[in-house]
């Protein structure tokens, strides 16, 4: 027991600015899958697709085949002229997209939350009702089977020639609105090894999770395949090994710090600079220089006793040139982010004026980082 003890509180304890090894890293094969599929949804307000495509006529003709309704002289196919004859206008069916992710480790039985997006000329699915559409993994085969009335926020208003459209009505979503019918085999239970992938790729970070998982279960418990996975050895026993990966995923680890990174928002102006961007010495001036043009029409009359005298026009410029009177800052050697900020700030530079500055620099060689523009 006293053994026990000293485990747990080594797991569960650890420097406040530590990371749990579950926030820094995900199992590999544990992973959510991606499903889809066509189906329509009906009840529609007169919002639906209408004579607009032909696939909507035909997919409401082949689901009331099946259900035993002799649609025969009633629904027809869109002839040639993409005229459709002795049809019912599906002005209140749309033919839509099904798309949902299918969790780890879902069972048949288990719920998943359904999203429906208009494929046709559908303005709005606001009440509609999903019709059983089933939803289908890379693969081919049926993993869910979607039905439900949909939730949609959108909303469009048309009155008088004016329209106004709030949110967007075209798409929707039915939570809990699949059921799943298959089961996606994962390698969790099936390797030696239970795999963790860091998510952002760092070989210190991937060390220092090496390096918590021997000094706490032991030698060789442990290894790195590269700066991304690390290899741990895990019990054989499904139980033991969820036990085992969640005393692992709780262990606190010291991340590797980033590299230096420069991040730049040209649409904002917005500018992100972390804690290890270094500046080697370098000397910034900034200020842009501001002419202004003044003209003035004025006319020059002769004198009243001139001989041939001729009223002119004439045109005046002055032309004068501001420049603010800006100081020169001077970055040392190895200037940290603090002084950066406090030296930009200094100037009065604007976002702009401060992008324009860290690109010079890292133009000229003096910026060790990189820049990223976004």
């Amino acid at each position: 027991m006293k053994v026990l003890i000293v485990l747990m509180s080594i797991i569960f304890s650890g420097p406040l600015f530590a990371d749990r090894i579950k926030d820094l890293t995900n199992v590999a094969g544990v992973r959510s899958n991606q499903l889809i599929g066509y189906g329509l949804v009906v009840g529609l307000n007169g919002s639906g697709d209408g004579g607009a495509v032909p696939f909507t006529g035909q997919s409401l003709r082949s689901i009331l085949g099946r259900l035993g309704v002799n649609v025969d002289g009633v629904l027809s196919d869109f002839d040639v002229a993409g005229t459709q004859a002795n049809s019912i206008p599906a002005d209140n069916v749309a033919a839509v997209m099904v798309t949902a992710s299918l969790p780890a480790f879902a069972k048949p039985g288990q719920t998943i939350d359904v999203n429906v997006s208009t494929i046709g000329g559908a303005t709005s699915l606001r009440g509609g009702t999903l019709i059983l559409t089933r939803l289908r993994g890379v693969d081919g085969e049926v993993y869910a089977l979607a039905q439900g009335p949909l939730t949609s926020t959108g909303v469009e208003v048309n009155a008088a020639g004016d329209e106004i459209t709030i949110g967007v009505p075209t798409s929707g979503r039915i939570p809990s609105g699949a059921t799943v019918e298959r089961i996606v085999e994962t390698p969790f239970n099936q390797s030696e090894y239970v795999v963790f992938n860091v998510s952002t790729g760092d070989f210190t970070t991937a060390k220092e999770i090496v390096d918590k998982i021997n000094t706490v279960f032991g030698d060789g418990t442990a290894s790195a395949v590269d700066g991304v996975s690390v290899a741990v050895r895990a019990p054989a026993d499904p139980n033991a090994r969820v036990s085992f990966v969640s005393l692992l995923e709780n262990l606190d680890v010291n991340p590797g710090e980033p590299s230096a990174k420069v991040v730049i928002n040209s649409r904002t102006g917005t500018v992100v600079i972390n804690r290890n961007v270094k500046v080697t010495a370098a000397a910034v001036t900034h200020g842009p220089i501001t002419v202004t043009v003044s003209a003035t029409n004025e006319v020059s009359q002769p004198n009243p006793f001139a001989d041939q005298g001729v009223t002119a026009q004439i045109q005046n410029a002055d032309v004068e040139i501001q420049e603010p009177n800006n100081k020169m800052f001077l970055f040392q050697p190895g200037v940290d982010l603090r002084d950066i900020v406090d030296a930009v700030n200094e100037t009065g530079a604007t976002p702009s004026s401060l992008i324009a500055i860290l690109e010079a620099l890292k133009s000229s060689g003096s910026l060790r980082a990189e820049l990223v523009v976004i």
